[in-house]
């Protein structure tokens, strides 16, 4: 995850016309639908009066002010949900403290607030709230309470159900008290880093099942945490199953005896298909970050799109777009279901937008690919006792939507002087392919660990097949240190292998890390 690319603020702002609002059109999870398409319907903005838009209202969470001694920590997130009518219509959003927040979407009115009362010490480096996810029982009656449910993962490891309407907590979910998740973290394998495992990203929820991910610090230690997918009941909060993401005893491995391998976990948001029950999962990279040596082989379900069903936990298929990654490049965002028109024939598909720049597209039900995907050569010269994998998958179709790789000639500056000065440095480098290997010298990625395509996702309109997405494209340097090189005060800084912070220790690996992004003598 790119660490230095979240906002430092805490305000939330709406645009609108200077004239009569028209009918809402309910938002009832981070990526609007269940299937994560990011499409509305609603066209009341349009080219035509786009440049008429004016501030209508602006609302200050006050998070940073309240808690100036831990702001370096604090990072602003949150993307709002907007509930349907009978649930209030509120315009929720969640702080990064993990206060829930209902405000009225014209005017900006607070309505009501949640506080969990969340821990606030940062063992794991930053607070962080993607967001919430609504969910309504179709068992309860209308006016029954809870009949509208938030549900809340928080920083500390719990879950929260919170009746939509007013914002009081749900008696009947886990007793009526949040659910801790430590103890189900620390019941699986390896558990080193369970005070750094958070809950930032938004559930998913499927015909009354929670399914929730987490944050592990794969940068931190060589085992991680387990990247574990679990399942709750939305009524009660009863654990319903559990979904390891990662074998973690290799075959004829005997360097993993020491330290099991972890990650593989799901850090950003999931998408699903009620009606065929099943939840699309995007996996994150095993542990550690950049360095593969302790965990040979592909590292199966990591780098990968897991179609999981909901209501038993079963596996109905998966593909891995990443063997053995070495470049922290995670899935970043979730799949995008949508249905491609082609020949007059709807056909169920699963879109995977990646940081390689790269648009995998799957068959929803098979999982077979919609487009055929190649097994390519790429450089395996890495580090000494790393088994990189020899080729990596790419699609045919469509292009790449970044371009992959860097060479000094790609040099440019503002001025004849520093564009030499950024070639002098490109040269001084590790550079190469996109799949150039991760070694103790500063190594050239392009795209970077934050791009092409990240958490932010992207939109599908079923109208025209046109799937649209932000991409990210600058370069970024990642080196492995040897940890006996690294200065133990200055490892124990927050940002200590972290983008841009002092080189960090990797506990129980040969090698820690430094990384940041490639800038100009003018900083550009």
């Amino acid at each position: 995850m790119n660490g230095f690319a979240f906002l430092r603020a805490a305000m939330v702002s709406l645009v609108c016309l200077p004239i009569q609002l028209h009918a809402a059109e309910d938002w009832p999870t981070y990526a609007g639908q269940e299937g994560g398409d990011r499409y509305s319907t609603l066209d009341q903005i349009n080219v035509e009066n786009v440049d008429q838009l004016e501030v209508a209202w602006s609302y200050r969470t006050g998070e940073i002010e309240k808690y100036k001694a831990i702001e370096w920590a604090i990072g602003f997130e949150s993307t709002p949900i907007l509930l349907p009518q009978d649930a209030g219509q509120h315009l929720i959003l969640c702080t990064p403290l993990n206060r829930i927040i209902a405000l009225d979407p014209a005017t900006g009115e607070e309505r009501w607030i949640y506080d969990p009362n969340m821990n606030k010490v940062p063992w794991a480096g930053r607070f962080n709230c993607k967001g919430t996810t609504h969910w309504e029982d179709p068992l309860a009656a209308t006016d029954a309470q809870c009949k509208h449910r938030l549900i809340l993962a928080t920083n500390d490891r719990k879950l929260h159900a919170i009746d939509a309407r007013n914002g009081t907590f749900c008696p009947a979910f886990g007793e009526g008290a949040p659910i801790d998740v430590t103890p189900l973290v620390d019941a699986l394998e390896p558990k080193n880093q369970t005070r750094g495992f958070q809950l930032r990203s938004p559930v998913a929820i499927v015909n009354g099942v929670i399914i929730l991910g987490g944050t592990a610090n794969k940068f931190k230690d060589l085992s991680s945490n387990n990247g574990a997918v679990r399942a709750f009941d939305a009524r009660t909060g009863d654990l319903k199953w559990v979904f390891d993401t990662l074998i973690r005893e290799p075959e004829g491995s005997p360097e993993a005896s020491d330290y099991t391998v972890g990650g593989a976990n799901v850090w950003t948001n999931m998408s699903w298909d009620s009606t065929r029950d099943l939840v699309f999962i995007p996996t994150a990279s095993a542990s550690p970050n950049f360095y593969g040596k302790y965990r040979p082989g592909d590292n199966r379900y990591a780098n990968s799109i897991l179609a999981i069903r909901a209501a038993t936990g079963e596996l109905v298929w998966h593909q891995q777009l990443l063997h053995h990654d070495v470049w922290d490049w995670d899935l970043p965002t979730n799949p995008i279901l949508a249905d491609i028109t082609k020949d007059g024939e709807k056909i169920p598909v699963v879109v995977q937008l990646t940081k390689m720049g790269m648009v995998f597209v799957f068959h929803r039900e098979t999982g077979e690919p919609y487009f055929e995907i190649e097994e390519r050569p790429v450089p395996t010269n890495g580090m000494p006792g790393d088994q990189l994998s020899p080729t990596q998958p790419f699609p045919v179709k469509p292009e790449p939507l970044v371009r992959q790789g860097i060479s000094p000639d790609d040099a440019w500056g503002v001025t004849f002087w520093d564009k030499g000065k950024c070639r002098e440095a490109i040269e001084s480098m590790n550079y190469g392919p996109m799949y150039n290997p991760i070694t103790d010298q500063k190594t050239l990625m392009f795209p970077q660990v934050g791009g092409g395509m990240n958490w932010a996702g992207g939109s599908f309109d079923p109208r025209t097949n046109m799937l649209v997405t932000p991409v990210a494209q600058f370069p970024y340097w990642v080196q492995l240190v040897p940890n006996s090189e690294i200065d133990p005060k200055s490892a124990q800084n927050p940002r200590a292998g972290a983008p841009e912070g002092p080189p960090g220790y990797m506990t129980g690996s040969d090698y820690g890390i430094m990384q940041g992004p490639l800038l100009s003598p003018f900083g550009a």
